[in-house]
This record gives structure tokens, C-alpha cells and sequence, in this order.
């Protein structure tokens, strides 16, 4: 779980980041310099606090996509992965208040904003605590499912927003030792963040559980897909 001080640190560096770049330093690869390690630890705080305080992951992706020129046309598109489904985590009929016999459905998605994939989403929900019209969008289209949802004026509670990757060691603001500048590219992995949530109705009955994974790709300004 990431420490609420390390959010205000990064407010810090977001700000400091914006005040000294250039507009085309912005748009460039990360360079494997702590600046850009600074700047890049920066950015995924800012992306994690602006899905920890909105309900929609979908919308929040789309605005950050816009903002930051990851596409043309800035929309968010779900890409479902058909295959064989993961099972129900083992805690998950309790978190969302159901019996051992109630149906619960699951969907893969990519969230996508032109050619990037932002996130992959593991969602299980129950088919029960949404209208037949939402059942049957999310059996036969590949729309997103908060947008689909929309409707039930849900709530999300986030129960886990975890760092895949650190730009920066543990313990860079206490002086710990930092790595080294090298030539080229910052190497950023495939995974960056990961959040663990449950969806609530407007009525406070839970409906859906998410495990969502955010690519690199939300860093990837200015670069061709």
C-alpha cells in the first residue's frame, strides 16, 4: 500500500517536474538520468491519485490521455481477451456479500486509447446488481464496464495501490545512494502500477471486484505506438 507521505512527496515532484521542463523535453523518452527518474516517479504518484480519487478508472484513463496526448482521438476503448476465465479470488463471495451459489460473471479487458494499451482489468461482478440492459451490453460489446455501468452511480474503494516499479530507490528522500546516470533510454517494465478495488452501487451494495494493471504505456507521450 503506498504510504499517503510518499503521495505528498509527489505532489512536490509533479510540480517542481512542471515548473522546470521544456515542452520538448516533456515529449522525449525518458533518458536514464535522475531527472528523469525524478520527473517519471512523478507521474505515475500523479496517475495513481488521480484514480484513487475518482470512481471510474475508464474516465480517469481517458482524461489522462487527452491531457498528455497519448492519441488522436482521446477515448478509451475496452479490448476483451476471450479465453478461459480466472477463478474467483478466494475471499471475493464475502467482500462482495453473496452466497456459494450466487453467478458471478468475469471479463479481461484492455483499456485502450488509440493504439495504447493503458491497462489490462481482471472484473468479476454479479450479474444480479446490474439491469438486463447492462448484461446484455457487457455480454455482446467490448464497451468499457464503468461506462456501462454508469448508471448505478457507483462508488469505488480502493483496497490496494501498489508501485510495480520504482523509478527511484527506497529511501531517496532520506539521502539513500542513487543509481547512476547511463546513456540511453530509462528501461521502464511493461507494469507500473496495480490497484485492487470493489465497485458499490448508489445504494452501497457491492457488485463488482477489479484487479487492474497499468502499462507503461500511460508514460508514452509524444512517441509513436
Amino acid at each position: 500500500m503506498i504510504h499517503p507521505r510518499t503521495l505528498i512527496a509527489a505532489g512536490s515532484l509533479a510540480f517542481m517536474a512542471a515548473a522546470t521542463a521544456t515542452p520538448s523535453l516533456a515529449r522525449e523518452p525518458f533518458c536514464d538520468d535522475i531527472a528523469s527518474r525524478t520527473q517519471a516517479l512523478a507521474l505515475i504518484e500523479t496517475l495513481n491519485a488521480d484514480l484513487l480519487s475518482h470512481p471510474s478508472a475508464t474516465l480517469t484513463l481517458e482524461r489522462w490521455c487527452g491531457d498528455h496526448e497519448l492519441a488522436a482521438v482521446p477515448t478509451i476503448v475496452a479490448r476483451r481477451i476471450k479465453g478461459q476465465d480466472k477463478p474467483l479470488p478466494d475471499d471475493a463471495r464475502q467482500i462482495l456479500g453473496i452466497g456459494p451459489d450466487e453467478p458471478v460473471r468475469y471479463r479481461h479487458v484492455q483499456l485502450v486509447c488509440g493504439e495504447r494499451v493503458l491497462s489490462e482489468a481482471d472484473n468479476w461482478y454479479v450479474p444480479s446488481r446490474l439491469t438486463p440492459e447492462m448484461n446484455q451490453i457487457l455480454d455482446t460489446t467490448d464497451q468499457p464496464f464503468g461506462k456501462v455501468v454508469q448508471a448505478l452511480n457507483f462508488r469505488r474503494q480502493t483496497t490496494s495501490a501498489d508501485l510495480l516499479w520504482a523509478p527511484l530507490p527506497k529511501g531517496w528522500e532520506m539521502d539513500a545512494p542513487l543509481p547512476p546516470p547511463k546513456w540511453g533510454p530509462l528501461a521502464i517494465p511493461h507494469d507500473v502500477l496495480q490497484h485492487h478495488a470493489v465497485l458499490f452501487t448508489g445504494s452501497n451494495q457491492p457488485f463488482s471486484l477489479l484487479v487492474e494493471t497499468y502499462t507503461s504505456e500511460v508514460l508514452a507521450f509524444g512517441r509513436r505506438p
